[in-house]
């Protein structure tokens, strides 16, 4: 049986352990989709209702983006974590992967929940506020210092979630969280982090959408944060041998 090793799925030892017999694949998938939807609609609407009480301060407005996002992220994982691991970020689920501690074939629908649940989020948000349900963004996040900045917000994420996973597992919902709380303003690309959430906020043109044609960009940085987080880990975290 394969292994989940997710950001909350040991919540009692500090390594990861075996899926529970109670979970079954379809049961982890439609915890992942569930919560990957939640997060959108967190995500986006908490950004519409910003923009519209703000009246024209654009900081006051990602301030309530901000909060609502972290504070959701809390609940998410805490609620989903034992269930799937609460992924919720095929950038998570790949350096599981790559790690043997959840197999190929879970990976990948692990990946499909994930994108199914993102786009059913932003057409819950989108319908909560009368929006349009269709939509294309046009808000363009291009440049290096964009792509850069998802670099670095994806290596802080999955760092964060190797490292207390590790040690503190029953800290990771509090420890994502407060994160991405703080990543949403050093990171000048307000930090994404997530190629699920990224992708469906192509899908809406409101405060929190992204251009399709600078999703490629953050695409990329997301994965060279990743690989760049599991390697450093793999490294910074093995304990010598003892004879």
């Amino acid at each position: 049986m394969n292994q989940i090793s997710p950001p909350a799925a040991a919540l009692t030892e500090a390594r990861p352990v075996a899926a529970s017999p109670a979970f079954d694949l379809s049961r982890r998938l439609a915890a992942e989709t569930l919560g990957t939807a939640l997060l959108l609609a967190i995500v986006i609407g908490s950004g519409i209702m910003g923009e519209r009480l703000a009246g024209g301060n654009t900081a006051i407005a990602l301030l309530g983006n901000t909060l609502a996002t972290g504070a959701g992220l809390v609940v998410l994982i805490a609620a989903f974590g034992p269930v799937s691991g609460a992924h919720f970020n095929p950038a998570v689920t790949l350096v599981f992967a790559l790690r043997r501690e959840i197999g190929w074939p879970t990976a990948g629908a692990y990946v499909a929940a994930q994108l199914a649940g993102a786009v059913a989020g932003v057409l819950a948000a989108h319908a909560m506020f009368a929006e349009p349900m269709v939509q294309i963004s046009g808000k363009l996040r291009d440049g290096p210092a964009q792509g850069f900045s998802e670099a670095v917000a994806t290596f802080g994420l999955v760092t964060a979630i190797l490292a207390t996973v590790r040690v503190r597992p029953q800290m990771v919902p509090a420890v994502v969280g407060l994160y991405i709380t703080s990543a949403y303003w050093f990171t000048a690309s307000t930090s994404f982090a997530n190629p699920a959430v990224t992708l469906a906020r192509s899908l809406s043109d409101t405060f929190a959408g992204i251009a399709p044609q600078s999703v490629p960009l953050f695409l990329l940085a997301q994965s060279a944060g990743a690989l760049a987080a599991a390697v450093l880990c793999g490294w910074l975290f093995r304990e010598r041998s003892r004879p």
